[in-house]
């Protein structure tokens, strides 16, 4: 048999088998791709599905009042209702992360904004009955504060408050009190936050 017989004989056997071997990989590669998308299906269909209902951090619910945003304005001042709900937060909370003394902040001007309290910041913090004030330090006299820094930063707070600041953290609370004690109300109100030492409270009724 002559070379171009030969040739012509094997040629188009050569030629298929060129051609099938590019195919060949592609199908491999299919394969994979096909099984990684299935291992990546089957984890996903594992996984828990996310919980959007956990209550964020109380940090995230300030709208943008920050520590370094308070310090930024200018000095603070104010009335008689400034200045009471300064020298609330700083008697009550003094010791308390930002949050917490803008948590305390809000259940004062909550019970401000309710029919069953007085209408004003001064009238809520003054307020005394059965036997005893709302808020401790009134009945201790107390109205000097002596820590700079601290009374600075309430005054702040109470400025960005009176101000329209929003109220996020205590959902509508109108009371609290420190983790170490538990006053017979709270088995009654609605427990509506928890951040640092303090619990927070709604008042039946409290709101409109």
């Amino acid at each position: 048999m002559k070379c171009t017989s030969v040739a012509r004989v094997f040629a188009p056997v050569l030629l298929a088998l060129l051609m099938a071997v590019p195919a060949a990989a592609d199908l491999r590669l299919s394969a994979g791709v096909a099984r990684v998308t299935e291992l990546r299906t089957a984890l996903v269909t594992r996984l828990p599905a996310p919980d959007f209902s956990a209550a964020l951090p109380a940090e995230d619910l300030t709208e943008g009042v920050t520590q370094d945003w308070l310090m930024a304005q200018p000095a603070p001042d104010g009335d008689a209702q400034w200045q009471c709900l300064t020298e609330a937060l700083y008697f009550e909370a003094r010791g308390e992360s930002l949050e917490g003394q803008i948590a305390v902040a809000e259940v004062i001007l909550n019970r401000v904004d309710s029919k069953l309290y007085p209408r004003s910041v001064c009238g809520v913090v003054k307020q005394r009955g059965g036997g005893g004030c709302q808020f401790s330090y009134v009945c201790d006299g107390r109205t000097r504060m002596r820590e700079a820094g601290a009374a600075d930063l309430a005054g702040r707070i109470a400025r960005a408050m009176l101000d329209g600041a929003p109220r996020l953290l205590t959902d509508g609370a109108t009371h609290f009190h420190t983790r170490g004690v538990r006053p017979g109300w709270s088995k009654r109100f609605a427990h509506t936050a928890s951040i640092g030492a303090h619990l927070f409270y709604r008042q039946p009724g409290s709101r409109g």
